[in-house]
């Protein structure tokens, strides 16, 4: 059986919390994978943290992070052989039209602002969960 990883790579623990409990509240069991930092992140993805990891189904990439902003990730991705097909999906509370260009440039596959409401952030999440996890073909690794 495949098991579907989804990267969140999310520095507010807030927002992390939030996604663990929509999750749960749409039966999402996929196991997530949280990176705190784009650092991380690329760690993660790239097998530059020493070990290699199943790559995820999806990233839940946010743009405002540490060490190494998401834009940066998701370019480092998209040059990447092993990372360049994941999706990514920018999940972020940025409403900048620069981020949003930048993004889809850069070869996002969606952008997401985060709803502040909890039952509308967990109805995204469900619906990201359903699309990307369920519904969505992959290309094959390689």
């Amino acid at each position: 059986m495949d098991i579907k990883i989804i990267l969140m790579v999310e520095d507010n623990l807030s927002d992390i919390e939030l996604t663990k409990r929509a999750f749960e509240k749409g039966r999402i069991s996929n196991k997530l994978v949280v990176a705190m930092d784009g650092q991380k992140a690329l760690d993660y993805l790239l097998g530059t943290g020493g070990d290699s990891p199943l790559l995820p189904a999806v990233v839940l990439l946010d743009l405002k992070l540490p060490k190494v902003d998401g834009l940066e990730v998701l370019r480092r991705m998209r040059a990447d052989d092993r990372t360049k097909r994941l999706p990514v999906v920018i999940l972020t509370s940025s409403s900048e039209e620069p981020d949003l260009i930048k993004s889809y440039d850069l070869g996002a596959n969606s952008y997401i602002r985060k709803p502040v409401d909890f039952n509308k952030f967990s109805e995204v999440i469900q619906q990201l969960g359903l699309y990307w996890l369920i519904l969505n073909e992959t290309p094959p690794e390689g």
